[in-house]
């Protein structure tokens, strides 16, 4: 079955990660995405297989956020070229572009004039710091609008210690699902107005929302959490732990009077249930060193996958693996559970991160690798009226690509 997005119809001008995202979440969900990419190097994501190493033979970074679309090169920057541009947008449901809206107005693609041109159109915007404000134009990849200035970066950042980096897309995963999700939002809305919109969220917005637990509390109590520190956690069931061979793993105690007794248990210690010293919540807060020091040293006898046992033993102690990359890929939950899609490529497929969400009465599947750079230019056009002839003379003269 195609997925709850086919017949919709996607013009993507979107660089680097956080707009091709959006588009890329669409194009699973089954809709017909044409990413419009400028002459020389394209999507300036093509450039990861170089910046990753200069021997990969592929792109796996572009081509996760780029399956199942169609790509055409324009030359933006002459008058024919936007001129094809604007007759894809005019047949198209939904632009999608995370470039600065001074850059798109002088192309004559902002929000404004497109929506005059196609009112139906919903139009998906992400920025770097939102449209208003003293920081409405700056340049922003996630790491500084998302990570860096959210707070995020701070909130895990223990005393003393430089901020952790967060790993590539983070934060443009997250608007680019946003985006997806408030496209959609529009496109209902459209159903029962006949009218587009546009539709926009930031970066920085997106970490707002994701710190949110932290920052609806100093909103609210004018007061910061303090970083956790995890020798001191106030609820010793809620922390990380490693085992004999220094692998990790986190114990997920939140209701700490019930998590506690079977953490006791397994640990061979259930005379700690009712240890004045442990017996309560407060007690446990009160000692959380001298408890953690001890969990440390017992969970240090054993490797992870015996503790796994124990742990699994027990109805309400409920726990994870801090797994690496190898790991997750290697995990039968992440398999079985579809995090994981196998890309049809050539007479075979290739397995990429599946986006995360599912349809169970419209289920998508992706339908083709990431596009070459204008590997659809001349399909497109035809499906534009242009005639062979003039596809050629538009090459002839560096429009198209």
């Amino acid at each position: 079955m195609p997925g709850p997005m086919d017949g919709v119809k996607v013009v993507e001008i979107g660089v680097w990660v956080a707009g091709p995202a959006a588009g890329g979440i669409l194009a699973d969900w089954g809709a017909d995405v044409v990413k419009i990419e400028p002459p020389g190097i394209g999507d300036p994501a093509r450039t990861f297989q170089r910046m990753l190493g200069a021997d990969l033979p592929f792109n796996p970074v572009f081509e996760n956020d780029n399956r199942s679309k169609r790509s055409i090169v324009l030359d933006l920057a002459t008058e024919r070229g936007r001129e094809l541009a604007l007759e894809l947008v005019d047949a198209a449901d939904v632009f999608v572009t995370n470039v600065r809206q001074k850059a798109l107005a002088r192309l004559g693609l902002d929000s404004d004039a497109l929506l005059e041109r196609n009112p139906r159109l919903v139009y998906g915007l992400i920025s770097g710091y939102g449209l208003e404000g003293p920081d409405a134009d700056r340049a922003a990849y996630d790491i500084a609008g998302f990570w860096a200035r959210s707070g995020i970066a701070a909130s895990l950042t223990s005393p003393g210690q430089h901020p952790p980096f967060q790993r590539g897309g983070m934060g443009d995963h997250n608007a680019g699902l946003a985006a997806a999700g408030a496209i959609s939002a529009a496109l209902f809305a459209r159903e029962k107005s006949g009218r587009g919109q546009m539709v926009s969220t930031s970066l920085l917005r997106e970490g707002i929302y994701t710190l949110s637990f932290d920052l609806s509390l100093g909103a609210r109590f004018g007061v910061p959490l303090q970083v956790a520190d995890r020798a001191s956690m106030g609820n010793p069931c809620i922390n990380n732990y490693a085992d004999r061979d220094g692998r990790w793993f986190w114990l997920v105690g939140l209701e700490a009077e019930r998590h506690w007794p079977p953490l006791a248990r397994a640990v061979g210690h259930p005379e700690w249930i009712d240890d004045e010293r442990f017996s309560t919540v407060e007690a446990r807060a009160q000692n959380a060193r001298q408890l953690i020091a001890e969990l440390d040293a017992i969970f240090a006898t054993r490797t992870r996958e015996e503790w796994a046992r124990v742990f699994d033993a027990e109805e309400d102690l409920w726990w994870a693996p801090v797994q690496t990359s190898e790991e997750v890929l290697a995990d039968p939950q992440v398999l079985e559970g579809g995090g994981l899609v196998a890309v049809p490529d050539g007479e075979g497929t290739t397995l990429l991160p599946a986006t995360p969400c599912d349809f169970h009465g419209t289920p998508w599947a992706p339908r083709a690798m990431a596009p070459g750079q204008g590997e659809h230019s001349d399909e497109i056009l035809r499906e534009l009226g242009c005639s062979d002839e003039e596809i050629d003379r538009l090459r002839a003269e560096s429009i198209v690509a």
